[in-house]
């Protein structure tokens, strides 16, 4: 496949001396979340866009996301769940939200078949254990379904679980329910589960998701060049997606980890935004971000700590 950032030899040499300074960007990424992104991490795109080593690092969940890059390992946290994002935030880590990776249906809740319990009478889970990858998107999701569908979270026993181990539990018999993301996680649970609401049920209720890439303070504010080339290479892949869709398909399917078809089946229900689609929407004054952070309670004590609020959220890289 054609090289997807044609100016890489130039934006190289275009960097800052700081961000020249820097030899090595780390970025987590998820298994089973297929972007079309993938094509350029395998054939070292960034890499010699960026014209630095690009080390990837899968993670199980948004919130392992976070730990790495307070620790310092995780530079760059690539469709950072927003949720984990926001709880980050909440408990003051200095992190930002740069630009939206992907949105896509909010993620299945899958309720084991043998119950015969779903949207009509969800009350009958009240009383039962399901598995649920906290402070996720996939929370996120489960919470919004059971206020909608009126069950009573307090009456659930939750155990926090990956959605790997979700749907192994579901069909061992030890959850009532599991609340999954990625691909093959949710194949594995709709072998023995159906999403106890629809995609028309979460459409109408106005259950929806995004992921996000985030930063840590540090990197953005130390290597800005080295951000912006991260995230054109990013625009390109996914304007070349665009015009071939399903182009490249067998190699994202390999890096994800996933077959052709269960990749295929999981892309064709992502959106993945253009730079000019998040600066008019997401990242505008009170934009689809902002409102979707508040809604998760990432929210100010006053005006003046609106700030704070647009410091976290920041658009500015894409431009």
């Amino acid at each position: 496949m054609k090289k997807l950032f044609l100016c890489a030899a130039a934006g190289a040499a275009a960097l800052t001396a700081n961000s020249a300074l820097a030899e090595d960007v780390n970025v987590a990424f998820f298994l089973e979340w297929a972007t079309p992104n993938q094509i350029a991490k395998v054939e070292k795109t960034y890499d010699d866009a960026m014209g630095v080593n690009v080390n990837w690092t899968d993670f199980a969940t948004g919130v392992g996301m976070s730990e790495a890059m307070l620790a310092g390992d995780i530079d760059i946290s690539y469709s950072q769940g927003l949720a984990p994002f926001v709880t980050a935030i909440q408990q003051g880590a200095p992190l930002k939200m740069v630009a939206i990776a992907v949105a896509y249906e909010a993620n299945d809740c899958f309720v084991a078949d043998s119950l015969g319990i779903n949207s009509d009478n969800a009350s009958e889970l009240e009383g039962t254990t399901v598995a649920v990858p906290l402070n996720t998107m996939a929370d996120y999701s489960f919470r919004l379904q059971m206020a909608a569908l009126g069950v009573d979270t307090d009456a659930l026993t939750i155990v926090d679980q990956a959605p790997a181990d979700g749907a192994v539990s579901l069909a061992d018999g030890s959850v009532s329910m599991a609340c999954i993301f990625g691909g093959a996680s949710a194949k594995a649970a709709g072998e023995v589960g159906t999403p106890i609401m629809s995609t028309d049920q979460k459409s109408a209720a106005g259950i929806t998701s995004f992921d996000v890439v985030s930063v840590t303070e540090s990197f953005a504010t130390e290597h800005p060049e080295l951000l912006k080339t991260f995230l054109e290479v990013t625009a390109e892949s996914n304007a070349a997606w665009a015009a071939s869709p399903g182009e490249g398909i067998e190699i994202i399917a390999a890096d994800a980890g996933m077959d052709v078809d269960t990749t295929s089946s999981q892309m064709a229900g992502f959106v993945f935004p253009t730079v000019a689609e998040q600066i008019a929407n997401y990242f505008n004054e009170g934009g689809i971000a902002t409102q979707a952070a508040a809604s998760l309670g990432l929210v100010f004590s006053s005006e003046s700590d609106a700030a704070k609020l647009a410091a976290t959220i920041d658009g500015s890289f894409l431009q």
